[in-house]
């Protein structure tokens, strides 16, 4: 007897795991979305001018496959593709994935509205849907929330044409620094009529750094004698002094990195996020070549700044037409989504380690407030995040999805022997 898997939220945690669940298991996938198949925040609302932040051979969808979305794009591996390019190849991917596994599949174009872990999922409108299991793919937490004194506050910089509306001659403040303040940016001067500055502030002023245009093979640096944080630095420091250039070294980290995060203790952890973990963002998360040179031509120009600060004092806000959140996610349970609050408030779900998600058993499994596992409802992607700390790029989530598809035929063939 065929099981029934609702995925809920479409984006690309969601077209991930419905593909493998296509092509690895026997399962019906229902996969609930409002919005456009393989859009969510990364690329639903990309503009021509927002490239990926990883080269295409980083970026199949098929982890069978690591060339697949550079042949289906027809480029070299090596080369950086538009975002809007990428959410069309996971809405083919995922139709594919259902021409080849006819009947499988049903879109429900609604928001889920609340997640029972017994198996049922309510909408919007009132109904239901029934499953065996539930996968929650519906992305990380929001961005914190500035609480700051001025009359427009653009909490969501992707929101549909809100950048656009914005006067070129007044400035506009950005606060954060990172890759979402870089794509606020992009869209703010995109038309070319902008005279007045774009002014980015964070805590620590830093922009994401950049990938060079060739790409070195990565390069694992020798953890064997790490015991502590302290230890590991000094080995990442030592193997990119070694190698000439440390972003083969960031690279080589990767496929260890979530069993590093593991290994620290909740104190090493802590101190991580307080003192490096934007350090390490900035080396991790870097900007496209040609993204870089746009940044450095706009920051010749006057046409952005980028400041160091607090900006909760920031002075002289009147100036300024708009105030864009661009900050990273903030912390559960403020930042929750309503479905995941809703999980939350009902003791459903807990908060993971820092905030920074859900908790999760090693399968994936959401832990509820009591600590018992549940047996049907599933987590993938950012809200991983915590747990586990690699959990928000294609490579990992694409490894999520494999394994926790396997788990579930795991499920399914113990079922049949009992």
């Amino acid at each position: 007897m065929r099981r029934t898997v609702v995925v809920v939220g479409g984006g690309c945690s969601g077209v991930l795991v419905a593909g493998e669940l296509l092509r690895c298991s026997d399962d019906d996938v229902v996969v609930v979305e409002p919005g456009e198949l393989g859009g969510g925040v990364a690329y639903g609302e990309a503009r021509p001018w927002h490239f990926l932040n990883s080269r295409a051979g980083a970026m199949s969808a098929d982890p069978d496959d690591p060339g697949h979305f550079a042949r289906w794009a027809g480029v070299e591996a090596a080369e950086f593709r538009p975002r809007a390019e990428y959410g069309r190849y996971l809405r083919t991917v995922l139709d594919e994935a259902a021409a080849d596994h006819p009947g499988r599949l049903r879109v429900v174009r609604a928001e889920a509205t609340r997640v029972d872990p017994g198996g049922v999922v309510e909408l919007a409108g009132g109904t239901t849907l029934r499953a065996d299991h539930v996968v929650l793919a519906t992305g990380g937490p929001r961005a914190a929330r500035q609480r700051l004194d001025h009359p427009n506050i653009i909490d969501d910089p992707w929101r549909p044409g809100v950048l656009e509306t914005l006067p070129g001659d007044r400035k506009v403040l950005l606060v954060g620094t990172g890759l979402t303040a870089i794509d606020a940016a992009l869209t703010l001067t995109a038309d070319g009529r902008r005279t007045a500055p774009v002014v980015a502030v964070s805590r620590r002023g830093l922009l994401p750094l950049t990938h060079t245009a060739e790409a070195a093979p990565p390069t694992a640096p020798d953890l064997n004698d790490c015991a502590t944080l302290r230890d590991v630095i000094r080995a990442v420091r030592s193997a990119a002094g070694e190698a000439g250039d440390w972003r083969p070294v960031v690279d080589g980290m990767r496929p260890f990195l979530d069993k590093l995060w593991t290994a620290l203790t909740p104190d090493e952890q802590e101190a991580f996020l307080r003192h490096l973990a934007r350090t390490w963002e900035c080396h991790r998360h870097r900007m496209a070549p040609a993204i870089a040179d746009r940044v450095v031509e706009l920051r010749s120009q006057g046409l952005l700044e980028v400041r160091r600060g607090g900006v909760a004092a920031w002075p002289g806000l009147s100036e300024y037409a708009a105030v864009v959140n661009c900050a990273g996610p903030g912390k559960l349970p403020g930042s929750a989504s309503p479905l995941v609050r809703g999980l939350l408030d009902a003791g459903s779900a807990k908060v993971g380690p820092h905030e920074l998600g859900l908790a999760i058993d090693p399968s994936g499994r959401v832990v509820a407030a009591s600590g018992r596992v549940h047996d049907r409802l599933w987590l993938i992607g950012p809200l991983r995040r915590g747990t586990q700390w690699e959990t928000t790029a294609v490579p990992e989530i694409r490894a999520q999805a494999a394994r926790l598809v396997t788990d579930l035929r795991s499920d399914a063939a113990l079922a049949g022997v009992a």
